[in-house]
């Protein structure tokens, strides 16, 4: 039998995803047992349908479907202590939710876990490429011994762009604010949320492996942010939280760059 964690798999689902029972077979198909349920705003027959055939409880939440809405929706869904919000068409390698509550388990206070991805593109597993390779030398610093914790040092990963995936990331609710993300952004609700995060006290828990597949696909949300302007208005916000700003405008061209690769 498996060990059962105090850990809950949040699926955030939203309309007609023809990846969502894949990601729904990955979070059931773990080394040990989470809690796992499908969290929506958008109430559609496929949706119901992968709930009933792998017995899992729908959540429903009635409002207008909103990025940040949705996923603060699917974060206060969850009554265990860790939480992961698993975006419908991710993946969850096995051995995910029990590396991720043992690293958790093994800090005074910490407030986040988060792994390294590989990519999913075209159905084929890509865990080499120039953006992998900067956003694990950005997250180097926390593997250090006793910087984790440091708000210094947490803000320092965060202050090139965001290197955090952010369906690898657990979060742990005891010590995180009840309301996480913040409406008003498309693109960087996450890396906005990190930002509040590094400046509590408490460590960033991170693991150098790959332990989960972000798909990149045309009809993903943030390849449809990527085509449009709003990403490099929301990344230069972002920003301007850590540089003065003509240092920060000169950051962003460089960082728009990088984003590229989503599209190729």
């Amino acid at each position: 039998m498996k060990n059962e964690l105090n850990h809950t798999f949040v699926i955030c689902a939203y309309k007609e995803s023809p990846f969502l029972e894949e990601c729904i077979q990955s979070v059931l198909n773990q080394t040990a047992s989470s809690r796992v349920l499908i969290a929506t705003s958008t109430d559609t027959p496929l949706i119901r349908e992968m709930s009933e055939k792998y017995g899992l409880e729908l959540k429903y939440s009635g409002l207008a479907s909103d990025i940040a809405g949705d996923w603060n929706y699917a974060y206060h869904q969850a009554d265990t202590r860790y939480v992961t919000i698993a975006h419908q068409d991710d993946v969850y390698d096995p051995a995910y939710a029990e590396t991720a509550v043992r690293m958790l388990d093994g800090r005074n206070r910490p407030l986040l876990f988060f792994s390294d991805y590989y990519e999913i593109r075209d159905g084929q597993a890509v865990s080499r490429n120039l953006n992998l390779r900067i956003k694990k030398i950005m997250l180097a610093p926390l593997l250090v011994p006793g910087l984790s914790g440091r708000k210094a040092v947490k803000r320092s990963v965060l202050a090139l762009g965001n290197p955090i995936c952010c369906p690898s990331v657990t979060y742990v609710r005891d010590n995180l604010p009840y309301t996480l993300f913040q409406k008003g952004m498309k693109s960087n609700i996450d890396w906005q949320a990190w930002a509040l995060a590094a400046g509590m006290h408490g460590d960033f828990v991170y693991k150098s492996k790959a332990l989960m597949g972000h798909r990149i696909h045309v009809g993903s949300t943030t390849t449809e942010i990527i085509e449009s302007s709003s990403r490099t208005q929301e990344d230069l916000f972002m920003l301007k939280k850590f540089w003065p700003d003509p240092i920060a405008e000169k950051i962003n061209r460089l960082y728009q760059n990088a984003e590229k690769s989503n599209k190729s």
